[in-house]
């Protein structure tokens, strides 16, 4: 049995603070797009330039951050922050959600789409594949911190969070770790070798994410001032079935050429 005892703060530099957290984002986009621009050097299916990820980086991290930070106080603390809307600029006391960054980046993909005159869904398969990257680091980042912790549990593998309690638990940010972003990872890049059919690997992305995530939120305590809604689901698989029908929805328009 493991105990969990991380500092969330990696380093100090100048007296401040480099936060876990903070390198999974920034080794995150900064692998992902380096793994991008040798799917586009290697790849003709994906008809742009390299530097093409470069421009689209900016809006990346606009997209995740203000998308991520709408979505956490809209899907799960809306009335906390309409009492205290200060509160809501405040992102390094944390707060933010993968559904909310996920449309947000849909959204400025569009934008830069239009901007650079790319094909939308040419462009959000290249995005998926290499999306998974960045979510296996935040999720490790997750683990660190001692946040978003497991169910408690007596498997061999259980992890006692010592600044949460003494109880041993399910490690569910390393379930999603592996399954969002390990496994994830390889089922888009063999997708995209047998089957490059424009949006076939986005709409994938979305189908097997949501699988995923709804697997593993079993594992995984849902926020406390939220519980589980109608007593079954937890807000992160309730927005993971949205985007499961999203991705079923565009998988049937892809197959049908529309």
């Amino acid at each position: 049995m493991f105990v969990n005892n991380f500092d969330p703060v990696a380093f100090e530099f100048f007296g401040f603070a480099i936060r876990w957290y903070s390198l999974a984002y920034i080794f995150g986009l900064v692998f992902a797009i380096q793994y991008g621009k040798y799917l586009i050097k290697n790849n003709h299916y994906f008809n742009f330039e390299p530097k093409i990820l470069d421009d689209y980086l900016p809006f990346a991290i606009i997209g995740i951050i203000i998308g991520g930070r709408i979505g956490y106080v809209l899907f799960y603390d809306f009335q906390f922050y309409l009492a205290n809307p200060i509160e809501i600029f405040y992102v390094w006391r944390g707060g933010m959600s993968f559904h909310g960054g996920l449309i947000g980046v849909i959204l400025i993909s569009i934008y830069f789409s239009k901007i650079k005159n790319l094909k939308f869904l040419i462009f959000t398969d290249l995005l998926a594949i290499i999306t998974p990257i960045g979510l296996f680091l935040g999720r490790i980042a997750n683990f660190i911190n001692s946040e978003l912790i497991g169910s408690p549990s007596n498997l061999p593998w259980s992890v006692i969070f010592i600044k949460i309690d003494q109880i041993p638990r399910h490690p569910s940010q390393l379930y999603e770790a592996i399954l969002e972003g390990l496994v994830l990872f390889l089922i888009l890049n063999l997708i995209y070798k047998i089957k490059k059919t424009t949006g076939f690997v986005s709409a994938s992305f979305l189908i097997f994410y949501s699988c995923f995530r709804i697997f593993a939120e079993q594992f995984r305590l849902p926020d406390e001032h939220l519980g589980y809604i109608f007593g079954l689901f937890s807000m992160g698989t309730i927005l993971s079935l949205f985007m499961l029908s999203l991705g079923l929805i565009l998988i049937v328009n892809v197959k049908n050429n529309k």
